[in-house]
């Protein structure tokens, strides 16, 4: 992508290490100029041309090879990240600036269903914390 993201501001995206390793052997002997993915001539890869020719394709396999696969666009995807992110404990400060979002707030409105497991985990931390709290009169 050139350019800025569409709200043109500055944004961080985690890289997380166990993609290193298939980044390093995908870029291996290319110029470090050159696009880590291309299209089939070798030009910009365009998402329009990627998903009619190669992720549409990959969901189509893999809804034949699974009845339950539901059928899926590289915007579910991000849907994915954030589901993965939370569930990794990150919090909705981080999701947010991840995601992009003008504020938590939309953050929550859009993937609120995601942290609702975390109630439990608080309910947890609170019984944790209070019996180190608790003094015992004698």
């Amino acid at each position: 992508m050139w350019g800025t993201p569409k709200n043109h501001e500055r944004r961080s995206v985690p890289f997380p290490d166990l993609l290193t390793a298939p980044l390093k052997a995908r870029c291996a002997g290319r110029d470090p100029e050159e696009p880590v993915s291309v299209g089939p001539d070798g030009g910009v890869l365009r998402a329009g041309n990627f998903r009619n020719r190669v992720f549409n394709a990959a969901v189509a396999r893999c809804m034949e090879a699974d009845d339950t696969f539901p059928r899926l666009t590289p915007h579910d995807l991000r849907h994915t990240a954030a589901s993965l992110a939370v569930s990794a404990g990150a919090n909705v400060k981080s999701v947010q600036r991840m995601l992009g979002h003008a504020s938590a707030a939309m953050t929550l409105d859009v993937y609120a269903d995601l942290f609702d497991d975390d109630l439990d985990d608080v309910a947890n931390a609170l019984d944790a914390q209070a019996a180190k709290s608790v003094v015992v009169k004698m």
